[in-house]
């Protein structure tokens, strides 16, 4: 049984996997995306996106942490500078894993991993689509001010001439 066991080994020691996943890490932060298998790269997401949270905070505390972690000056110069002013107001989800099919001599699944404030193309998509159409969301919270400012609505414009019930027209004959 797997109870508890979070952490995909990757077929590695701890040290390799250390060393792997910093290499990674950091060549994501200096290229922006790295193709892969899909197991590393759920891998490298877990690894990489708190350090990205992380250096949204610049301090001398956080860039000592993540060099600890990444062991390579320039990556963590260029996620502090240019990679934390993109993901700035980005709540999370700073990684995409895209899948591109099987690896000819092993069969293995490939993917690119990328930063997903640094894919123009997709940007480029997304800002068109944004700008044609209402963002949609899953609360019902706007629902509840329409009604309130439905009455409101009611009250201002002129009111109607009734029209005569069943029972005036009763009367009226």
């Amino acid at each position: 049984m797997r109870h508890g066991k979070k952490i995909n080994h990757l077929g590695r020691t701890a040290s390799h996997r250390k060393a792997m996943l910093s290499n990674m890490a950091a060549s994501l932060i200096l290229h922006k995306r790295v193709s892969t298998t899909v197991a590393k790269a759920k891998a490298l997401r877990k690894y990489v996106e708190p350090l990205l949270t992380k250096s949204k905070n610049d301090t001398t505390h956080s860039r000592r942490t993540v060099f600890a972690y990444l062991q390579d000056k320039e990556s963590v110069k260029e996620l502090f500078d240019i990679v934390a002013e993109k993901i700035a107001t980005r709540p999370g989800g700073y990684t995409r894993i895209l899948k591109t099919g099987y690896r000819l001599g092993d069969n293995a699944e490939m993917c690119v991993i990328e930063l997903v404030d640094f894919n123009e193309d997709m940007l480029a998509a997304s800002a068109a689509a944004a700008g044609g159409a209402k963002k949609t969301r899953r609360r019902g919270g706007k629902k509840k001010e329409a009604d309130a400012t439905a009455p409101a609505a009611d009250a201002t414009s002129t009111p109607e001439v009734d029209s005569p019930t069943t029972d005036e027209t009763k009367n009226a004959e």
